[in-house]
């Protein structure tokens, strides 16, 4: 070993700091080695009270083991099945993992996961206990599972997490971006663009942990509308992948766990059209969108300079095609209200681009764009008139409404978070919205229902009926422009899970028809000589989840656990880590030899002096 060279004494202060240092570098590396080494197989089931807790198990055939995860904590479990492998080959009657909402298997039946699975499971307690159990077949195959579950509170909401976007297109990230990302989210983005296009989505960035297998941070893309669609990818480490959906709903959920926060993901989207068209038209309860091939222009020798709508100033979006986006009480627009149905009406005309005010050699080329509003749906008609040749584009869609529940009577901060968890008796604030531009519109509540299921299944609770308060805690707030308000004190259903759906029916009137349905207020029987409605639509929201009342642990911190325990029980040291220790050994032997010398010429100058080989 090469002789070491000390310029200047080190006092005994600095050589304690080094000392300690060094001791709790080798007790953490000590810590981890222990973990790091093969422990065999995962016993078939247990009883799981770690507050947080990461398990590989392995599984041979023709077993039934169940692990209860269960803690004296006033907190709600998510479970996570971030990676499985099950026998590809056996029915899921037979090889499965079934998930149970409570202490044993006994209670409600969470959801069940077999290989065939072609998603992320991840599963909610509605209280301190949970219990999963994993059947094999008799064949001998190789099975595993990575489970991940932790304890959280419902409360504690992390912003910018997750929601629905369903702009043109757009851009979002997760959670604290570029900071490094918070610890023990998941959160779901719900992308939907209009009927016609696919979705178009590009990650500039995703820098979350390195796993073979993505088990700890992941970001997960569905090709549909929830996190049930079918799984595109499961990605994480530092990339940049592009996804493309097969419709236009597209769903990217983010997970992370307890350790090792990176910056996150910063994405966008954009549509993309399923077929080259030459025209489409969309409607939505607030604008009209639409869509002109430039090709299609070309061959009629027009381009975009010579379209314009009733009002010249508002002008297209021009890629590779022409997109108009009209607000319906903008650009010209024309409103017309005729019994049930109300109109909105633009038109694009071309300007002449010849010198000539005389005579022209193009075709003469004009749209006509109608959006009605018809009872709960929007029929969307397009009219071209192209040399007496008329072609007529319609579709269907619903009006734009969502209900949301809010912190307080002031309705000013939504609670984005599902489920919402709440406390039995306490107050739930609820608003209705329509979204349109129009400020002629009212929104009446005219009835709505809770159920314990989403596909609102008996039995039933009405808490609003023909306009009329059906709770004796229920209290709906007067007419107010787009919204329609109430609030009801909490409740559970008997012999039922602590879950509740709500959903409403709306009506939607002119304002200034006072003899509408909605003025006419709550009408304990209906009469025939009462005014109808003008437009009819429903909204469902939920689920409602009623927090636990157990006694929590007097400590209630983290018993923190190294990351990765008992994931990589199986892997051999990594070159890395054995330069590691090699340099960690070198170093404690160096400083060790430093500290015999000084103490032994302390106030003497420091000479050379061969270190002794170990």
């Amino acid at each position: 070993m090469r002789a070491l060279q000390v310029d200047e004494p080190l006092t005994r202060m600095e050589a304690v700091r080094r000392l300690v240092f060094l001791a709790l570098l080798i007790s953490s590396c000590l810590a981890e080695k222990n973990l790091m080494e093969p422990q065999g197989k995962s016993s078939c089931g247990s009883h799981l009270g770690e507050i947080q807790k990461a398990l590989i198990l392995n599984l041979n055939a023709n077993e039934n083991c169940t692990w209860t995860i269960e803690r004296s904590e006033n907190k709600t479990i998510r479970l996570i099945f971030s990676h499985f492998q099950l026998d590809p080959g056996a029915k899921c009657e037979v090889e499965n993992i079934q998930v149970y909402d409570g202490a044993s298997t006994e209670m409600p039946l969470l959801g069940k996961i077999c290989s065939k699975v072609d998603y992320v499971p991840v599963f909610e307690s509605s209280s301190n206990s949970l219990t999963f159990q994993i059947s094999t077949s008799s064949s001998e195959v190789q099975r595993s599972a990575f489970v991940f579950y932790y304890y959280f509170s419902p409360e504690k909401r992390i912003d910018n997490c997750g929601g629905y976007l369903d702009a043109f297109g757009g851009s979002f990230t997760s959670p604290n971006y570029p900071k490094p990302h918070p610890e023990f989210a998941y959160c779901v983005w719900h992308i939907q663009v209009d009927k016609g296009y696919k979705i178009n989505l590009n990650f500039k960035e995703i820098f979350l942990e390195i796993d073979d297998n993505c088990r700890f941070d992941f970001v997960a893309v569905y090709d549909g509308p929830s996190t049930n669609s079918g799984l595109l990818a499961q990605v994480c480490g530092r990339i940049a992948p592009t996804f493309q959906s097969s419709s236009n709903t597209l769903t990217v959920a983010l997970s992370t766990d307890y350790a090792n926060s990176y910056r996150g993901f910063s994405a966008s989207y954009t549509p993309i059209y399923e077929k080259e068209v030459n025209t489409s038209l969309s409607c939505s309860s607030d604008q009209m969108t639409v869509i002109i091939s430039k090709s299609y222009l070309e061959s009629l020798h027009y381009n975009e300079n010579n379209l314009q709508l009733n009002d010249p100033l508002c002008r297209p979006r021009v890629s590779n095609v022409l997109e108009f986006s009209i607000p319906l009480n903008e650009c010209g627009t024309i409103k017309q209200v005729k019994d049930h149905t109300i109109t909105h009406t633009n038109i694009i005309t071309i300007t002449n681009s010849s010198n000539s005010a005389v005579i022209t050699r193009q075709k003469h080329f004009q749209i006509i764009l109608k959006c009605e509003m018809e009872n709960n749906s929007t029929v969307e008609i397009m009219y071209i008139t192209e040399d007496d040749i008329i072609k007529n584009i319609t579709a269907l869609g619903k009006y734009n409404i969502s209900m949301a529940f809010y912190e307080s009577e002031s309705f000013s901060n939504p609670l984005l978070s599902s489920p919402y968890y709440v406390d039995l008796n306490q107050t739930l604030f609820v608003q209705v919205s329509l979204h349109v531009l129009d400020p002629n519109l009212v929104v009446f509540l005219d009835t709505c229902t809770a159920s314990p299921t989403s596909d609102l299944a008996p039995p039933t609770y009405d808490l609003i009926n023909s306009g009329c308060s059906k709770d004796d805690t229920c209290k709906i707030y007067p007419l107010s422009g787009h919204y329609g308000r109430f609030q009801f004190s909490a409740f559970k259903f008997l012999r039922r899970l602590g879950s509740v759906y709500l959903q409403c029916k709306v009506l939607i009137c002119e304002s200034n028809d006072t003899q509408s349905r909605c003025n006419q207020g709550c009408v304990s029987r209906r009469r025939r000589d009462i005014s109808s409605y003008k437009w009819k639509t429903e909204s469902i929201i939920g689920p409602i989840r009623l927090k636990t009342h157990h006694t929590a642990s007097s400590n209630s911190e983290f018993q923190n656990q190294v990351h990765a325990e008992e994931s990589q029980q199986a892997q051999p040291f990594s070159s890395l880590q054995i330069l590691s220790f090699m340099v960690l050994a070198l170093n404690v032997v160096i400083v060790a030899a430093m500290l015999v010398r000084h103490f032994r010429n302390h106030g003497t100058e420091c000479k050379y002096q061969k270190l002794q080989n170990y």
